[in-house]
């Protein structure tokens, strides 16, 4: 009986090969109710002659079956631990989750690409301004009315403002380099509004300045003509109406007109002042060139159909994932 005992119980042990079956079998051979552990206290109503017969091989068979007991768990632990650190190299990646881009960010990045592919540059500039660039370099004093059309976000204690548009980066610009020159600044701004579907104190904005010797209005309605064309992926019509803007002299405003649809204004434009060549350091009228800007909020909302500017700003997922 002792030897069919053993010779069960290693042959289960090596059938083995999860851990809490190896528990199992131990508590089935050598637990308190055990098959072996049970004859083991049978000995003492055996003959002393018996009893040390038996208990002796009873004895060696327990040892056998810890012994088994102990390597096969030993190996099932390695094993597993091999398992779990090994790599495969040649299995396929699996990709981690992938975020949205807010549409912004899109429209940015298509606005870049469409100007660079014409030869425009791609600067960036300061959220914080001062007083100087946002407003005095672009033909707008102290205490001139035009100054009104601006809410301005003044920083307390500092001559110093959130840039309520990405202008001033045209007289930063200028003063450093010297014509012939085209450059884009996209970028964030500020203004104190009210904030409602079409409306928000914070906005983005892409300004364009291209001078040379004979710039033209020509020169500037053939660049935004191809931009909104490819931007739109569709032919646009595009009208020019006078508008003032004191940095740009004579200025307008350019209206757009998509299939099916009304017209709409969607950005300012003009030539640049004189004053704002003289600011900068550039001879009385040697060089002449164009200026603009556009809200890439404005096309975002244009392109993908979006009616609250709200919803940029707002981080709802169930909104960021459809782009």
């Amino acid at each position: 009986m002792l030897n069919q005992i053993r010779q069960k119980a290693l042959k289960q042990i090596e059938a083995e090969s999860d851990l809490k079956n190896l528990e199992a079998v131990y508590r089935q051979y050598l637990g308190k109710k055990g098959e072996l552990t049970l004859i083991l206290r049978s000995l003492k109503q055996m003959s002393e002659k018996q009893r040390k017969q038996k208990g002796k091989l009873a004895n060696q068979i327990k040892k056998e079956i810890k012994q088994a007991l102990h390597e096969k768990q030993e190996k099932e632990i390695k094993q597993a631990k091999v398992s779990k650190e090994w790599i495969d190299v040649t299995a396929p990646g699996v990709l981690p989750p992938q975020g949205h881009l807010n549409p912004i960010t899109l429209v940015q990045r298509q606005a870049e690409e469409i100007f660079q592919s014409m030869g425009f540059s791609i600067l960036d500039g300061p959220e914080i301004e001062t007083e100087y660039y946002n407003f005095d370099a672009l033909n707008i004093p102290k205490n001139h009315p035009a100054r009104d059309l601006w809410d301005t976000f003044w920083l307390k204690n500092l001559d110093l403002i959130l840039r309520t548009h990405t202008s001033p980066m045209q007289a930063r610009y200028m003063e450093k380099n010297s014509p012939p020159l085209r450059i884009i600044v996209p970028g964030r701004c500020f203004r104190h509004e009210a904030t409602d579907a079409s409306h928000d104190f914070q906005f983005y904005q892409v300004e364009g300045l291209m001078v040379g010797s004979d710039i033209s209005v020509a020169n500037f309605k053939g660049i935004i003509e191809e931009f909104l064309k490819r931007f739109f992926s569709s032919d646009v019509e595009m009208r020019l109406r006078p508008g003032y803007f004191p940095f740009v002299e004579p200025g307008f405003e350019i209206d757009i007109k998509r299939k099916g649809r009304d017209w709409l204004e969607i950005m300012g434009a003009g030539m640049v002042h004189p004053n704002v060549f003289s600011s900068v350091g550039y001879k009385s009228g040697k060089w002449q060139g164009f200026a603009f800007g556009v809200g890439m909020d404005r096309l975002a909302m244009l392109k993908y159909g979006i009616d609250d500017i709200r919803l940029f700003y707002g981080n709802d997922l169930r909104f960021l994932r459809q782009f």
